[in-house]
């Protein structure tokens, strides 16, 4: 038998070890893995650097399955490749409650599964961020330490979503070479030919965009390698369109919607079999080809090892930077640095909006944490997410550290996602509280993922004033509040800034927002603690003499308001004490003893919030008194707005008056 044919049964090796765990779970999408697993083979036997006994090696080459719904294609890859972490048995399991083999890829279940795909696009804008951070570390450490290239196969409904564009875009702008996209073209939806949607020239798009485009037989290998070939040698990202049929191999279903996301069936796999002369039992393979896969995994860890003669050989000092950053470790400066800042707050309070108390901590943090890579989606001067330290990156210059990432929220978020699974930096970018919309499905992956993504949010509540309600986020919070793993600050002067900084740089395991206001405040931390009170989630900011009659709570911007409600009420006898509440999500993470205190036993407890009521009553209990929104905002100077929707200290004081009555 000829090599030709070993490699077309190696393809089929994927193809029926998909079609069988489908099969057995009675669920999941065996089309995608059989019609590109001609694709797959020839671009990991052939081309991909990894090793599957050293999953996590700095310099490997990055695959990412954007259409995740053909899992199985991956899942099916790394057990032929040798990875220990995923068994025949896993395979088998597939679809099942504790699985590694989950219905789409989950980052962190598995080794060699880079990102957690599924939402269709994500991944392209995944790879995207990947490859952006091969580049900016390449530029740093050089080409011996870093110089790999990132794959993303995609789908025609990856290609529909409109993060796609915007990805796809930015990359050809970048001229992001080693990105090569494989698109798995095989005209097929799940409502049938993909002709009753969409009747896009996907070269001319990607063309316009700045990339090369190849086309290819998906089911002619030697065709395939020679187009991946040429895409390593482009100056431009590669689309390669692989024609290829769905479900190949399946004599009644291939090229059907039919065998997009559902089991071929006993009858039909039985079929499959003859068809492609495969006579092997379910999640059984011919020795010879285990031993092919097995084989293409060693010849793909050599690179590996060559790398690790130039890692050993780098510069000391170079080489620990390098590793210290890989693993994520922050500099051991970072805090030194911190509390410096904090205590010339406490010396010289700054009467400054938190957006611009946000820059202030980032000129610190930019010079103290190197690592870390800033960004806005055309609002920097709003945003004021741009450093001393963070030079602009351009096309040909990747020594910079600032992000120009255009009017792309979405793929803003969702490529700082692939930044921070790559490694080796700190992704923070900013845009308006109110267009955490348009990031949402990237955010949500970001705390599904664990991920350290930060994203700066300014302009938050109608204190923006008078660019009116559709840019005035009254239900936003809530929202973002609502995802699990999410750490959402909102906080009241540049020292609670400060703190929220330093925990969302901390926070290894956590995506965070923060939501800073337009307008100034007046600084009320005006004493150096050296407790991060922000990590408690909510403390005592004022408190009174005695048993307080009154517990007020609030965030940001309100917190000036529920200080000067304090004063007033102690004009008329009324105790009360002040609650900052930085951060719901960190409040929650104390001891219940803790909670408690901070709860208080007051008569009257009010929370003020420049936003919906929504998540207000943990502090406030069901018959607390709410000063914020119920609607939209409105357009005008934010006085007047504070007033027109009686979100001030007059009002909360004669709610307070009147419920004591």
């Amino acid at each position: 038998m000829n090599n030709m044919d070993k490699q077309t049964r190696m393809a089929h090796a994927i193809r029926f070890l998909s079609m069988d765990a489908v099969e057995k779970a009675n669920s999941g999408h065996p089309g995608l893995p059989m019609g590109a697993a001609d694709v797959a083979t020839v671009l990991f036997t052939k081309f991909m650097r990894f090793d599957p006994t050293s999953p996590k090696w700095a310099d490997r080459d990055r695959f990412v399955m954007s259409g995740g719904h053909g899992s199985m294609l991956l899942y099916s890859l790394l057990h032929l490749l040798g990875y220990e972490d995923m068994s025949i048995e896993d395979l088998a399991n597939f679809r099942q409650l504790g699985a590694k083999t989950a219905g789409h890829p989950e980052f962190g279940h598995a080794a060699g599964i880079e990102t957690t795909t599924g939402p269709l696009g994500q991944g392209i804008a995944n790879a995207v961020g990947m490859a952006i951070t091969e580049r900016l570390l390449s530029a740093k450490f050089g080409d011996d330490l870093v110089n790999h290239r990132t794959y993303v196969m995609a789908g025609d409904g990856c290609l529909m979503e409109g993060i796609s564009q915007e990805a796809i875009a930015l990359a050809g702008h970048l001229k992001l070479n080693k990105l090569v996209l494989l698109w798995d073209d095989n005209n097929i939806t799940i409502d049938g030919n993909v002709s009753v949607s969409d009747s896009t020239d996907q070269h001319a798009r990607f063309k316009a965009s700045n990339w090369n485009t190849i086309s290819v037989d998906g089911h002619d290998q030697a065709a395939i390698a020679e187009a991946i070939e040429e895409a390593q040698k482009s100056d431009k990202p590669t689309m390669i369109d692989c024609k290829t049929v769905i479900g190949f191999g399946s004599p009644n279903k291939a090229g059907t919607n039919k065998v997009h996301g559902a089991p071929l069936g006993a009858d039909e796999i039985a079929a499959t079999r003859e068809a492609l002369g495969w006579d092997c039992a379910p999640f059984e393979l011919p020795a010879d080809i285990r031993d092919a896969w097995r084989i293409a995994g060693l010849n793909a860890a050599q690179a590996h090892k060559e790398w690790q003669k130039r890692l050993e050989a780098a510069d000391s000092e170079v080489r620990a930077e390098f590793e210290r950053r890989m693993r994520g470790d922050l500099p051991s400066g970072f805090e030194d640095a911190m509390a410096a800042y904090k205590k010339s707050l406490a010396e010289e309070p700054k009467n400054v909006a938190t957006r611009k108390a946000s820059e202030m901590a980032l000129n610190v943090i930019t010079e103290a944490v190197p690592e870390t890579i800033g960004g806005s989606a055309d609002l920097t001067g709003s945003n004021n997410t741009k450093t001393p330290s963070t030079e602009s990156v351009t096309p040909d210059d990747f020594s910079g550290r600032y992000m120009n990432w255009g009017i792309r929220e979405h793929c803003m978020a969702s490529a700082m996602n692939g930044m921070a699974l790559h490694g080796g930096v700190i992704p923070y970018s900013g845009t308006f509280l109110v267009f955490a919309d348009y990031m949402r499905g990237a955010m949500r992956l970001s705390a599904l993922m664990e991920q350290r993504v930060i994203y700066v949010l300014t302009h938050d509540s109608i204190g923006l004033g008078e660019d009116g309600p559709t840019h005035q986020p009254v239900e936003t919070l809530a929202s973002l509040r609502a995802i699990p793993n999410m750490q959402v600050f909102r906080p009241a002067d540049a020292m609670e800034t400060a703190e929220c900084w330093e925990l969302a740089i901390k926070s290894d395991k956590n995506p965070s927002s923060l939501a800073l206001t337009r307008q100034g405040l007046t600084p009320y931390r005006t004493e150096y603690s050296e407790e991060n009170l922000c990590g408690r989630g909510a403390y005592v900011l004022s408190d009174c003499d005695g048993d307080a009659d009154v517990s007020i709570f609030a965030s940001g911007s309100e917190v000036e308001i529920a200080m000067a409600a304090q004063a007033a009420l102690a004009e008329q006898d009324i105790l009360a004490r002040v609650v900052s509440v930085p951060c719901f999500e960190l409040f929650e993470a104390q001891s219940e003893e803790y909670k408690k205190d901070i709860l208080g036993e007051a008569k009257v407890k009010v929370g003020i919030e420049a936003a919906l009521r929504m998540g207000w009553d943990r502090f406030i209990g069901s018959d607390g008194i709410f000063v914020g929104m119920d609607s939209f905002g409105a357009s005008g100077p934010y006085k007047e707005l504070y007033e027109k929707f009686g979100i001030t200290s007059d009002n909360v004081v004669a709610k307070v008056v009147e419920r004591l009555k």
